[in-house]
This record gives structure tokens, sequence and C-alpha cells, in this order.
């Protein structure tokens, strides 16, 4: 089943983009690029602008990897309504999170929106975690209901 490796692919990136993030936040380059959602010099920045820039080439990496997990979830004949469920919420939490993202760019990182967007990103990582959890559950009860 392909999809247990979707999960776990992208709950990988979520934390990849979580810890570049918590480096981008502690050492102060959260406007290094003032630009939402690209940076001044457009899709390929010069090297001042590289760490977020990568930070968000992650983050939209990240979403597709999300959404195409729901998507996976959702048309598997075999999937249950836990996986349905927390991939959905996974979802809707990404897309609050690129939003929140492009927030705190344009408010120069208001503490509250930046501890916001902290606080969704550990929810969103506890429901891929969850859709990860249950993919691989899934997986073995398949393979132990074909023995």
């Amino acid at each position: 089943m392909a999809i247990q490796y979707l999960a776990l692919t992208t709950l990988t990136v979520l934390y990849s983009l979580m810890f570049i993030g918590g480096y981008i936040s502690a050492a102060g380059l959260g406007l290094t690029c003032p630009e939402w959602p690209l940076c001044p010099n457009g899709i390929m920045p010069s090297e001042e602008y590289l760490i977020e820039w990568v930070h968000r080439l992650v983050a939209a990496t990240t979403g597709v990897l999300i959404i195409a997990t729901m998507v996976a979830g959702l048309i598997n004949k075999n999937a249950d309504r836990k996986i349905k469920t927390t991939s959905s919420i996974a979802t809707a939490l990404v897309i609050t999170q690129i939003t929140l993202g492009a927030l705190v760019i344009d408010t120069k990182l208001h503490a509250v929106l930046v501890a916001i967007h902290l606080g969704i990103g550990i929810w969103l990582f506890g429901m891929v975690l969850l859709t990860t959890l249950f993919a691989f559950r899934l997986s073995k009860s398949a393979k132990t209901s074909s023995d």
C-alpha cells in the first residue's frame, strides 16, 4: 500500500520544514525575504534570501504532499474514517499555515501570529503523525487478513 509511504514521506518533509522554520526564527532570519510568496529576485533568489527561500520551497512541497496524502486516503477503499479525518484536518491546517505564513511576513513578524503559526504547525504535525500511524496500521491489518 503506497499510502503509508506517502504519509511517512509527508511526515518527514513536514518535520524538516519545522526544523528549518525553527532555525529561521531563532536566527532572526524571518524577514530576510520580505515579499510573499516569492523573494525579490523571483523564483531563484540571490544568496541573501536562500534560507528563507528554502523554507518556502519545503513548505510548498509539504503542502502538496499533505494534499496528496488526503486524496490517497479518500480514494483508498481500505482506508478507514481515521485516515480520512486526520488527513482532511491536516489539509485544512496546511492551508491555514500558508495563509498565516503570508500574514506573518505581511505584519513584519507580529509575535501573536508567529506563536499561532507555531501552534498550528504542532497541531499539523500531530495530524500527519496520526495519519501515518493509521496508514501503517491499515497496512499491517491488510497483511494479517490476507495470511
